[in-house]
Formats: structure tokens, C-alpha cells, sequence
């Protein structure tokens, strides 16, 4: 399939030469290929393709709006002024995209000596690009742009996170007490959200290819839907993203840097309560993400060490609930 698809893209003759399945992506498999055409230009490349693995009768573990949508985004934020790779072909199984150079492991971010003049910029470029990603149209998230609709005219309501993530809560049949305490508590107060945007979804630090000059380029636009703004900032500050440093936004940096870099960037306040409250969502949300992703190897729709370990995790985002709402 992938030397069928970079002919298809690049023309007959084009080679690859080089190609290495990448570590990491428990919904996507994530190739790096070299393809040289017949100049004898060279191009660096990543291929993602759909995995399987829903839940058997739940549909528990899809993947989001899709490899398509995703790449529509893609394109979207790239004329919004976001760094994102360049998307050279995508369709509903694969997105093919040019490969920005730099790092995507946390620890090594956090901790690698390339990295110690750019983590003190990370926090206030994340702030800045998140507002750019706030600013792209709502009809980037959906196909319907090309039915001679006019933009106006379409609406995008976004669906209430609370409902959503205890639906899929609920349809695992798991029992997590702590899971229901946050679920109560964060129901009885609820911030009133502002504004609706374009939401990244998986905005933190992993999902970001950072460089000695800070960030490079958003990756894995796979969750993006409409909601509230403040969701994306609470989730790059949720305590699973820090990789056990201290500094609470993406274990790179302080709350003020972010908060007033995107006040700056997106010329609206950032309510801190409303934050701390998308930031206890995050780590419910990510936990419940957890028991999913186990489900899929657990209930035989994909056999993975990767998928089983994350079941491990669980306990964890319980525990970090606990002391969140203590």
C-alpha cells in the first residue's frame, strides 16, 4: 500500500527508501518514510494510517472526526497561521504529510540538554498558538463546505463534555467510583462558557514537535470539535502531560506564562477558575480515555502491550482526581 500511494502522489518512478513504523500512537499507526522521486529530490515524510479496534458493540475506541477530517484541519490551521506539517495527500485510511524536524517525547523535552533554552519559551508559544487554533473558522469541522452551503448558514453546536464522556463512561460497563465523585462534583459547578471554537482535543505536550527554538509544529487533530476554548488550556495542564515535573503546564512551564501569552494572542480573559475546572475535566476525561483504549486490546479489536499498559494508568488518573477535588 505505501509504495502504491507515494507513486499515486509523487508519479511513477518515485522510491521509498526508507521506511520505520514509529513507536507510540495508541489510535494511529505512524510511519516515517524517505521517498526519493525520479530528479532525485528527496522528501522526509510521516504516513499515518487508521488503526482498527473499536470496542466490539460499543464503537468505543474510533477515531474521532477521521484521518480526512483530520487532514482538512490540517489545512485549515496551516492558513490560520498554526505550525502544522504540511498534508501532501490524505483520504479516509492515511494522511501523508512532511516530517518537521525535532522532538515529540516528553521526557526528552523535559529533560535533554538541547532542550534548555526553549522550555522556558514553551508555555507562552503554546498560549499564543492555542489562540490561533481558537481563531480558525468553524466550518473547518466540517465536509460540508463544498455542498454550496454558504458558511454562515451552517450550524455547529457543540455536544456537552459532561454527557459525552459519561455516555462512553457508561458504555464500557466499568465501575469507577472516583470517576462518578468527579463526575458530581464538576456537574454542581459548571463554568458558563463564553465562546464556542475550534477545540484541538489533544493539545499537550507529546502531541507537539518541539525544537532548540521552541514549538514547531501541532500534531494529532484527531479530537478537534467544537466547545469551549478553555478545554484545550485545561488539558495541556492536566498532570499526566507534566511527566512527573513540577511546573503545571506541560511540565515545561507556570500557569501566568500561558494564561497571559493567550490573553495577549486571543484578546480574551482567561477566567482561572473556569481553567482549574477544564483541568479536573481533563484528568477525568483522560482516565475514562485510559479504560477505553484497554477495552480495545482487552476485548480482542486490537492486541496491544501498548493499549494494556494504559489500563495500568487508571489507578493513576483516579488518584490525581482525588487530590484535585480534596
Amino acid at each position: 500500500m505505501i509504495d502504491d500511494l507515494v507513486s499515486d502522489v509523487f508519479g511513477p518512478g518515485s522510491a521509498v527508501t526508507s521506511r520505520t513504523r514509529l513507536p507510540g500512537g495508541a489510535s494511529r499507526e505512524t510511519w516515517a518514510l524517505d521517498v526519493i522521486v525520479p530528479d532525485g529530490v528527496r522528501h522526509e515524510l510521516i504516513l499515518r494510517l487508521g488503526s482498527p479496534g473499536t470496542v466490539p458493540d460499543t464503537g468505543i475506541g474510533s477515531a474521532g472526526i477521521g484521518l480526512a477530517g483530520e487532514a482538512r484541519l490540517m489545512r485549515a490551521a496551516e492558513a490560520g497561521g498554526v505550525p502544522v506539517p504540511r498534508v501532501l495527500a490524505a483520504g479516509e485510511s492515511y494522511i501523508l504529510m512532511s516530517r518537521v524536524d525535532g522532538e515529540t517525547i516528553p521526557r526528552r523535552i523535559l529533560r535533554d540538554d538541547a532542550f534548555t533554552d526553549a522550555r522556558p519559551l514553551l508555555a507562552a508559544q503554546c498560549g499564543e498558538i492555542l489562540a490561533a487554533i481558537h481563531r480558525m473558522p468553524l466550518v473547518s469541522l466540517t465536509p460540508r463546505t463544498d455542498l454550496g452551503i454558504p458558511a454562515g448558514a451552517q450550524s455547529i453546536e457543540p455536544d456537552d463534555p459532561l454527557r459525552s464522556w459519561r455516555d462512553i463512561l457508561d458504555l464500557t460497563g466499568s465501575a469507577h467510583p472516583v470517576f462518578e465523585l468527579a463526575f458530581r462534583r464538576l456537574s454542581g459547578c459548571r463554568p458558563v462558557s463564553e465562546r464556542v471554537t475550534v477545540v484541538h482535543g489533544d493539545f499537550r505536550n507529546g502531541n507537539l514537535v518541539i525544537g532548540p527554538d521552541g514549538v514547531r509544529s501541532v500534531l494529532d487533530w484527531e479530537l478537534a470539535h467544537a466547545g469551549d476554548p478553555m478545554e484545550d488550556l485545561g488539558w495541556l495542564c492536566v498532570k499526566s502531560w507534566r511527566f512527573g515535573s513540577p511546573l503545571p503546564v506541560g511540565g515545561f512551564g507556570e500557569y501566568e506564562r500561558l494564561v497571559q501569552s493567550y490573553e495577549r494572542a486571543s484578546g480574551y480573559p482567561v477566567d482561572r477558575d473556569a481553567l482549574r475546572w477544564w483541568e479536573t475535566f481533563g484528568v477525568l476525561k483522560w482516565g475514562i480515555i485510559c479504560v477505553t483504549q484497554t477495552l480495545r486490546h482487552l476485548e480482542g479489536g486490537a492486541r496491544s502491550v501498548e493499549l494494556a499498559a494504559i489500563g495500568r494508568r487508571v489507578c493513576e488518573t483516579e488518584w490525581d482526581l482525588l487530590e484535585t477535588l480534596s
